[in-house]
């Protein structure tokens, strides 16, 4: 990470907020840090930036503004409670845009500049709802998440840039705080993704809900149920 270029996008509060702190820590020589409308940040390696994921002109702008960028956090998301039944689709739609085109959006602007750069990496942040059932559209939209980041693995193989899935359970933020279940806090998620992409990893569990969940893929598909 030392020296690095780095880009974190939804990089103003939460997990995105600890991933700058973590890669800043280790020693980034720059970060853009990108939310949905203008901010400020006083830190001299740090890059406000402003970024709507569901605008291809947005997203291209920010690949022009951050032309030097080694490493993506595909980190911006939305928790929208979409039943897949019950509530308006508008909702589930626009989570999909969110979560699954607009990392796609962001992974397209930015694997040219990538690729310009030496390859670099594209880290994808998932979620242990990828393989549990439950959640309605924002499981769904994490599931297609986690195969779009599995295909693009293969795709950029060939320009050297290292693909990362980050899976984690609860995470103590403002998305999920009306959940009452134990969570991680948004520094030891951070760590822990930084951990697996600086030593090479292409899938982080970022937590031992995660890992259980994993493994558990292998069992009884109606066992894989997120129960609050």
């Amino acid at each position: 990470m030392a020296g690095r270029t780095v880009v974190v996008t939804g990089g103003r509060r939460g997990l995105g907020a600890a991933l700058v702190d973590e890669v800043l820590a280790r020693g980034a020589r720059k970060v853009y840090a990108t939310a949905r409308s203008a901010h400020g940040d006083d830190r001299p390696r740090v890059v406000a930036a402003e970024l709507e994921v569901r605008s291809a002109e947005s997203v291209a702008a920010l690949a022009e503004l951050a032309a030097d960028a080694e490493i993506v956090f595909n980190n911006a998301g939305v928790l929208l409670p979409a039943a897949l039944l019950a509530d308006d689709l508008d909702a589930a739609a626009t989570t999909f845009d969110v979560n699954v085109f607009g990392p796609l959006r962001v992974a397209r602007a930015f694997a040219p500049v990538l690729a310009a750069n030496g390859g670099g990496a594209l880290v994808n942040m998932h979620s242990v709802l990828s393989w549990l059932a439950g959640s309605g559209a924002y499981g769904a939209s994490k599931a297609a998440a986690w195969s779009v980041t599995n295909s693009l693995r293969l795709e950029l193989a060939g320009q050297r840039t290292q693909v990362v899935g980050a899976h984690a359970g609860l995470i103590d933020t403002e998305m999920v705080s009306a959940i009452e279940r134990p969570k991680a806090t948004p520094a030891e998620v951070a760590a822990r993704i930084v951990d697996g992409l600086e030593n090479g990893a292409v899938e982080v569990l970022a937590d031992d809900v995660s890992a259980a969940a994993k493994a558990a893929l292998s069992g009884p598909v109606e066992d894989l149920v997120f129960a609050r």
